[in-house]
């Protein structure tokens, strides 16, 4: 990893330098820097055990760093007055639980009254959340993609300027999924900061704005999609696949063997498909271009990436 600049917590909404943790003789984090932006969402992963967890626990204030420097919207994470920042940040876990004898609405009102929130504010977060018809009904009765949303609801009292979200879909069908991604980017475009983690890795791959890859307690690799496919440890390889008349394509398999590339063609009906470096992408793509009809090109999945960079224990459904 390159190394990071001093860290600048007027910049950053969340920024570690040197973090180091220890659960008594296993070191699970060792110099443990990066930044996560304002109003960015940002994706958190990792296989099990690579110190997610741990990290979460130490951005939300519930641990100390044996090691290292933490500041979360601008405010020393170490310092009596970061319980009051604290109140700017949202957080659902991966188990919401709560006490199954109270309604939906009660929830709300149980942890708005713990924030010293209105309690105003509770029907219209779970009319957001899709569970204005449930809001009477005892938690006892709900499913448990109704738990999640109603653990969403919480997560947003008070307009969070931070929030962080541990595996938030868990439960979720398809459509509650995109309605669930519809509100974070609702919330992302009033200004919050979505901190994410999850190893659903093709659900959230078009949806964050950066990744960080754990890796055995330290930070394996960070950027957008596309620098972390151009990473030294991230596959070189894609697929172009182009619709070609049969007849054209005997000429076009011609051209692209005489490149001096290093392709591999597959031929299926009318697609032709190329595998081939990222670095030769343009120059196939000009062999196809004058005679294909369509032309698709398949990059790397997030999936594909993270287990270029070690990561083991992923799951794409």
């Amino acid at each position: 990893m390159t190394s990071l600049p001093a860290s600048n917590t007027t910049e950053a909404a969340v920024s570690l330098r040197g973090i180091r943790h220890r659960y008594g003789a296993l070191t699970v984090l060792q110099d443990v820097s990066f930044d996560i932006a304002h109003g960015a969402m940002f994706g958190l992963i990792g296989h099990n055990g690579a110190g997610k967890s741990t990290l979460f626990k130490l951005m939300l204030g519930l641990i100390t760093p044996c090691a290292g420097t933490l500041h979360v919207l601008g405010q020393n994470a170490a310092e009596p007055a970061f319980r009051q920042t604290r109140r700017r940040v949202g957080y659902l876990p991966e188990s919401f639980l709560t006490y199954d004898n109270l309604s939906g609405q009660e929830v709300l009102y149980f942890f708005a009254d713990l924030k010293h929130i209105a309690r105003a504010a509770c029907a219209p977060l779970l009319d957001l959340v899709g569970l204005t018809h449930a809001a009477a009904r005892p938690v006892q009765g709900y499913s448990k993609g109704m738990r999640q949303r109603l653990g969403l609801a919480q997560a947003l009292l008070g307009e969070p300027d931070l929030i962080f979200l541990d595996e938030p879909t868990n439960g979720l069908d398809p459509q509650g999924i995109a309605d669930f991604y519809a509100i974070l980017r609702t919330a992302q475009d009033r200004g919050a900061t979505i901190v994410i983690t999850s190893h659903i890795l093709a659900e959230i791959e078009h949806r964050v704005d950066q990744l960080l890859i754990m890796q055995s307690g330290t930070v394996a690799a960070q950027g957008t999609l596309r620098q972390l496919r151009t990473g030294t440890h991230a596959p070189r390889m894609l697929t172009i696949t182009a619709t070609i008349a049969p007849a054209l394509q005997a000429g076009v398999r011609a051209a692209l063997a005489a490149l001096p590339l290093e392709l591999a063609l597959e031929v299926h009906g009318e697609q032709l498909h190329v595998r081939c470096a990222r670095a030769d992408k343009m120059a196939v793509l000009r062999q196809l271009a004058a005679c294909a009809d369509d032309i698709a090109i398949q990059e790397s999945t997030l999936e594909q990436v993270f287990l270029g960079y070690g990561g083991t224990h992923a799951r794409t459904h």
